[in-house]
């Protein structure tokens, strides 16, 4: 078997399902590509049994036929390489592969393709579209909130739900919550899934820059994007999410309105001094007044700033982890955010203070205990 392709052209979609293979898989044959040709289109799969990427690219080729190719040495070899024509030509005996290009020959060993797990089918699926955009800003907002206990499976990934009238993503780790709703997204039949953090990374940096339409289909083992030349299949984590509503405090007399990037900058400066195991800062309201403060006993480490704010309700003194509320408003590109409160030992709540027509985006941060100051 031989072929011809540009090695740029194959650079770049190898980079973009690269992120798949891992060092040590469980099967060693999951180190390698799949290469599998048919009418001169070149198919490549990558694999981790979890998650699976597919890319195609149309190459000169006379015959069709299949191999397993090292992903590591492919990749560092086309990244060496000045762009050009590279001719690809398979020992289907020895399974060897010789790349031909204007510098030289670089001859590695492949494997057998027909030893290649093969990449699951997804049947009696329910289907949504969504473009690009949406989908790569649901990840964006939700990821991050997302648990690495791997002993609470659910957790670590993001729960979507899909409704007629709405599709709802939610991630929590036990101490936030991220729930982004689209309005603008809906399926006329009701579902709920929940997408492993891996398989959503990897969808995030393979998503192209230009909105284009994405396909989500899904059972209930499984769910498949595709988009442009890329899919990708990855199991779904079959376990129930937690009762994400319940967590949410109705009621919260306590609003604070205040610009962003001032609360962000000043939380920053102030976590310097915060304790380095609970991370704690104050957040002291009074009157239209906003005081941010920490201590490190240990070190005896202190600080505190004044920012303006509007606020409605009573005065409220209520602890956060820093890292929390840096990483939660970080992910907002709003000018201004609204916090709500309810009491001082109650989640407080974190939402634009304007939000866009098509989604509904609502932050939820568990408190920490005060300790008073020595």
């Amino acid at each position: 078997m031989k072929f011809i392709v540009s090695s740029s052209a194959l650079l770049k979609q190898l980079s973009a399902i690269n992120g798949v293979v891992t060092t040590n898989p469980v099967v060693p044959i999951l180190e390698n590509f799949l290469f599998e040709i048919k009418d001169s289109v070149l198919t490549i799969t990558a694999s981790d049994l979890q998650t699976s990427m597919i890319t195609e690219i149309a190459v000169e080729a006379k015959e069709d036929g299949n191999i397993a190719v090292p992903a590591r040495i492919l990749i560092e070899t086309l990244k060496n390489l000045p762009e050009q024509p590279v001719t690809f030509s398979i020992d289907h005996d020895t399974y060897a592969v010789e790349i031909s290009s204007d510098n030289g020959r670089y001859r590695l060993a492949g494997e057998n393709a027909t030893d290649f797990p093969k990449i699951p089918t997804v049947s009696n699926a329910t289907t949504v579209d969504m473009s690009t955009e949406v989908l790569a800003s649901a990840v964006s907002n939700t990821i991050f909130a997302t648990s690495s206990d791997e002993l609470r499976p659910a957790m670590t990934g993001v729960y979507i739900n899909l409704s007629p009238t709405n599709t709802t993503f939610v991630a929590t780790d036990g101490h936030r919550l991220v729930r982004y709703r689209r309005v603008d997204v809906a399926s006329s039949d009701a579902a709920s899934l929940i997408i492993p953090r891996k398989a959503l990374n990897l969808l995030k940096s393979t998503l192209p820059s230009e909105n284009v339409p994405v396909s989500v289909e899904f059972n209930q083992s499984n769910a498949y994007f595709k988009f442009n030349s890329i899919k990708m299949i990855c199991r779904l984590i079959d376990e129930r999410f937690p009762d994400y509503e319940n967590v949410i405090p109705a009621e919260n007399p306590n609003l604070m309105t205040i610009d962003r990037s001032e609360l962000l900058s000043s939380l920053r400066r102030i976590a310097i001094y915060a304790n380095k195991t609970t991370h704690q800062v104050r957040l002291k309201l009074t009157g239209s007044e906003l005081m941010i403060s920490a201590e490190d006993l240990d070190f005896s480490n202190e600080a505190n700033e004044r920012l303006s704010c509007e606020h409605d309700g009573e005065d409220i003194e209520i602890g956060f982890n820093a890292k929390f509320l840096v990483e939660m408003l970080n992910n907002l590109s709003c000018k201004e955010v609204t916090l709500k409160f309810s009491a001082p030992n109650r989640a407080g709540l974190i939402l634009p203070a304007e939000q866009d027509e098509n989604e509904d985006i609502l932050m939820l941060v568990m408190p920490v205990m005060l300790n008073n100051y020595v």
